[in-house]
């Protein structure tokens, strides 16, 4: 936090980096056998999507009644830019509604927590009064989401508290980045980072999981890693490897391509070297670590066909202070949340072979559909 509060008072943007390796927020976790009911159909998806989005809500409503000094206090900064945190509630505001319109649309077949909410207005009135009676059939759940929610914002509302000076994935610095936002509701797009490991690691586990599931994902690769593993002495197929999988760059290392000199050039060379060894698995897509990429980048990725590609349901499996069990639960609570979006896990760590199964598994008769990386585009 420390980094934090030292940018926003005007040291170097050389710090943005370090911030981003410093002692993190409190992360989200929920045990979601707390939900006493399977999502075992469409309109059971709905109703915990409900559910997850009046919660959530709650939450919101509650910290707008904050002053700009105790959220300050709440993230641990010393200064908070109030004007990010504005625009990041409008936005929280109107995909919340979104969400909830949506789900509401099966309440003749399951009347579980839907109101009479007509606009976001209305959400937002219900969200001031909101409560989960102590012996209702989901109080044990509401106590587990209670947590989520206000762990979850906080994270939320941190990174927006550093913008512009530290940018992230909870907000587009223009309108041709993309979030996830833009898919139909019940889609998701899966992507891995910071791959490939070496031969016979998770990156190979998990494209051999992939095919078998029928299922595709957007790998983003570091140029470095695939470079050495092009290289590896045994010898390699990398079209092989990605076949039927799309791939987009990080850039050649995992470094904080805002304040890094050469960060056009890690974006090229990167370009480069997958498009000419997988010239039908690569994809047009840039996929900034940390999330943190420059406001003046608009017209570089232009002139190179890029598009920037966030994500917005963060598994949090590379943090190393989930379980694979917590990041599958929790990216399973964002995605009834959202109803939408890109899921972000990590093929250079293990937790994925575990949490996507069982995430595979928890919605496999939910309705939802997992966008084909090639339509992302």
């Amino acid at each position: 936090m420390r980094f934090a509060t030292l940018l926003l008072t005007g040291l170097t943007l050389g710090l943005c980096h370090l911030h981003a390796v410093a002692a993190p927020q409190p992360l989200a976790v929920i045990d979601r056998s707390t939900w006493p009911e399977k999502l075992q159909t469409p309109a059971a998806f709905d109703v915990a999507s409900r559910a997850e989005v009046l919660q959530f809500a709650s939450a919101l409503k509650d910290s707008e009644a904050l002053s700009e000094e105790q959220i300050a206090d709440r993230l641990d900064l010393r200064t908070v830019n109030m004007a990010s945190i504005n625009v990041l509630r409008a936005q929280l505001w109107t995909r919340l509604w979104r969400s909830f319109d949506q789900a509401q649309q099966s309440c003749d077949q399951d009347a579980s927590f839907c109101f009479a909410i007509d606009s976001q207005a209305d959400l937002q009135e219900q969200a001031a009064a909101y409560v989960v009676p102590v012996d209702s059939f989901y109080a044990t759940w509401s106590l587990s989401a209670k947590a989520f929610d206000e762990a979850y914002l906080d994270e939320l509302l941190h990174a927006a508290a550093l913008s512009p000076q530290i940018s992230s994935e909870v907000l587009r610095l223009n309108d041709t980045e993309r979030n996830g936002d833009e898919l139909n509701d019940r889609v998701f797009l899966l992507t891995f980072d910071g791959g490939p490991t070496p031969p016979q690691g998770h990156t190979d586990w998990l494209v051999d999981y992939l095919r078998r599931q029928k299922m595709s994902a957007t790998f983003f690769v570091l140029g470095n890693s695939f470079a050495n593993r092009r290289d590896n002495p045994a010898g390699d197929d990398l079209p092989a490897l990605y076949q039927d999988q799309c791939v987009g760059v990080e850039g050649w290392e995992y470094r904080n391509h805002s304040v890094w000199q050469d960060w056009q050039d890690s974006i090229q060379r990167s370009v480069a070297l997958v498009q000419g060894e997988l010239p039908d698995s690569y994809v047009p897509l840039f996929r900034p670590p940390y999330g943190q990429r420059r406001g003046d980048a608009q017209n570089f990725f232009a002139g190179q066909n890029l598009q920037v590609a966030l994500w917005d349901i963060d598994s949090q499996d590379g943090s190393g202070r989930m379980t694979a069990e917590q990041s599958a639960q929790r990216v399973l609570t964002l995605m009834l949340l959202w109803r939408r979006g890109i899921v972000l896990f990590h093929d250079a760590q293990d937790k994925a072979q575990t949490a996507l199964p069982w995430l595979l598994a928890q919605t496999a008769q939910s309705g939802i559909g997992w966008q084909p990386c090639k339509q992302f585009q």
